[in-house]
């Protein structure tokens, strides 16, 4: 609900009141008001000398802010998920809250430009693979993350475009949005301990890339391997290295849902290393909303 500006005001107002129960009423209040009201408070934030009132105020903010990501990610799986990109800037959305859907959009844009004129329709689905992987890794140098495989930054878009390093599945988000926008049919394929792409065999290219069904898998793609080609094979391979049950999820393109839930399951990881227990917490729940 739209709250009235007066009242908003009047409310921030009574933060400083030394009383916890008032306190406690104005918050229950503020916390009724949508995430618009964020500006207000930092503008009294910025006015507070540092202590209590600060960090009661950077509360409701955090509390008003993760509830509006948990809202659009709601939103976003209702329609099953059905742009990746808006996905991933949603769970970037969680740590970065100003963050907007326009930045991560144009990113990816220039580098599908600088591969969009490399590309003519007389090459094979391979030199089509060769040409964005030499512009994606030899040019603007996306790798994986070595040195510092675990931290969070690895699963937030804005970072990865950023600092071009990320993880198995940030990289494949940003080849596949990239290759989508390019009309080549590229997916994500939930492997356990990896994340891979494959490259469909669609030889009716729709408007809208969709996958028919009995569409095969010509290859896939290892974006933290430089974008490796690999066959069926290769991945049989790896399943049996990995003393893995073999699936045929593990061969086959997954849902849109599927990937930023993946990716949230990273973040787990991320910040039960750093012992962030109320990241976990609040990680958990986003990941609640997609299982809803």
């Amino acid at each position: 609900m739209s709250m009235n500006p007066d009242k908003i005001k009047a409310l921030i107002t009574l933060l400083d009141d030394p009383s916890e129960e008032i306190f406690n009423t104005v918050e229950d209040e503020l916390l009724k008001a949508e995430v618009e009201i964020v500006p207000e408070l930092e503008k009294v934030w910025e006015m507070q000398p540092e202590g209590v009132v600060q960090h009661r105020i950077e509360n409701i903010i955090h509390s008003l802010q993760f509830r509006d990501v948990k809202k659009r990610l709601k939103a976003w799986a209702a329609f099953d998920g059905e742009n990746l990109l808006a996905g991933a800037w949603l769970v970037a959305k969680y740590q970065y809250p100003e963050l907007t859907f326009e930045e991560i959009d144009q990113s990816i844009n220039k580098i599908r430009k600088d591969i969009w004129l490399e590309l003519n329709e007389h090459l094979t689905a391979l030199e089509k693979v060769r040409i964005i992987n030499h512009i994606l890794f030899d040019v603007h140098g996306f790798s994986r993350n070595n040195s510092n495989f675990l931290a969070p930054q690895n699963s937030f878009i804005c970072d990865v475009l950023d600092t071009r390093k990320g993880n198995p599945v940030s990289l494949s988000v940003i080849y596949a949005e990239i290759a989508q926008r390019l009309g080549l049919p590229v997916y994500g394929v939930n492997l356990p301990k990896n994340f891979i792409l494959a490259y469909m065999d669609e030889p009716e290219q729709s408007e809208r890339i969709r996958l028919t069904e009995g569409a095969s898998v010509l290859f896939y793609i290892n974006p933290i391997n430089k974008g490796a080609v690999l066959g069926r094979r290769e991945i049989e391979l790896f399943i049996k290295q990995q003393k893995l049950e073999p699936r045929f999820s593990y061969y086959e393109p997954c849902a849109n849902i599927e990937t930023i839930k993946r990716i949230l399951s990273n973040l787990i990881i991320a910040y039960e290393h750093a012992g962030q227990l109320l990241k976990i917490e609040e990680i958990r729940e986003l990941m609640s909303v997609l299982d809803e």
